[in-house]
């Protein structure tokens, strides 16, 4: 049978239309099943306390269970690497984190393209930290290392570990000489931090508040573009080092070929919480800034800081495994 032209084209586009219309459809009703959040480090520290906040959030407002799942390991190469090979469905998600960025260009063999198969959902937090110091100033601090050279150790939660990059990015533009001491994990280094075994660490201000506030750490200053609300008489390593921002972030991203709708949806509720006034206190009781956008925007994060942290990288000479 020969249909007309008209009629054959009309029938042809209505075909078209129906992976469309069922991709719609299946963005629409999801989540119908539990969801995984994968965080690449161990439980207990900021970045689960991150991930399990915003996956009760969005628990209660879609209807279904977002498990958090810890996959420690090669600073968190081992969890993206099962998000990047999870089914791009919307049902596995990466906490992301600044560690990505870095990791991109530290790690010379990597069994995935960070940039090219994770998609950008969201933005959540940005983090400053703080170095602390056997001084009361970034210039003292910065005078006793040079005066002092390779007398100073500097403690980091391990090669590759973010906390070694912003002690690099504060070498490379000051010009001190530090030792670096790699621990296996940051909290294992705070016993020798307090007991005077090392001197210097650039850690979150999450983890080490509580000391600082009993008086057993000095935080000499944050990291960030601006001072942190939670220690807000702290100032900036900018103030003393014009351009030195090196801050820990935290987002969401997922399976690169995800659905656009899906992707969509999720961002409209990550930032919803993020407006969210009891969210926003937890948020700022960590010692960090919300970050709400769109996935563009938290994609030139990604890119922004992949770019600027390959050159510290490759000015630094420090190569993971």
């Amino acid at each position: 049978m020969k249909l007309p032209r008209r009629n054959f084209l009309q029938l042809t586009a209505g075909v078209a239309a129906v992976p469309a219309v069922s991709r719609i459809a299946r963005a629409q009703a999801y989540p119908t099943r539990p969801v995984r959040i994968i965080i690449g480090f161990a439980p207990g520290g900021v970045v689960e306390i991150v991930a399990r906040l915003m996956g009760q959030w969005l628990s209660e407002r879609l209807g279904q269970p977002f498990i958090i799942e810890s996959r420690p390991g090669a600073a968190s190469n081992i969890a993206t690497e099962a998000v990047v090979r999870a089914p791009p469905d919307g049902y596995t998600l990466l906490l992301v984190t600044a560690a990505n960025a870095i990791n991109t260009t530290s790690y010379e063999k990597l069994n995935f393209n960070f940039l090219r198969e994770i998609a950008p959902i969201a933005s959540i937090i940005r983090h400053p930290v703080h170095p602390s110091v056997p001084a009361k100033t970034v210039p003292e601090f910065i005078a006793y290392a040079k005066a002092n050279p390779g007398k100073l150790t500097m403690a980091s939660g391990g090669i590759g570990a973010t906390t070694l990059w912003r002690a690099e990015l504060f070498r490379v533009m000051t010009g001190v000489d530090m030792v670096h001491v790699p621990y296996r994990g940051l909290a294992a280094s705070f016993t020798d931090l307090l007991g005077g075994q090392v001197q210097v660490t650039f850690a979150s201000v999450t983890s080490s508040i509580a000391y600082i506030e009993a008086g057993k750490l000095r935080a000499l200053a944050v990291t960030g573009a601006t001072r942190s609300d939670a220690l807000p008489d702290i100032p900036t390593v900018a103030e003393f080092v014009p351009g030195y921002e090196a801050n820990i972030w935290f987002g969401v991203g997922a399976p690169k070929a995800t659905a656009a709708e899906i992707v969509e949806k999720l961002n409209r509720e990550i930032n919803a919480g993020l407006a969210d006034p009891k969210i926003k206190a937890r948020l700022a009781d960590l010692g960090g800034t919300v970050l709400p956008g769109s996935p563009a925007d938290f994609g030139k994060l990604i890119a922004d800081e992949t770019e600027k942290w390959g050159k510290v990288v490759k000015f630094a000479g420090v190569k993971a495994d």
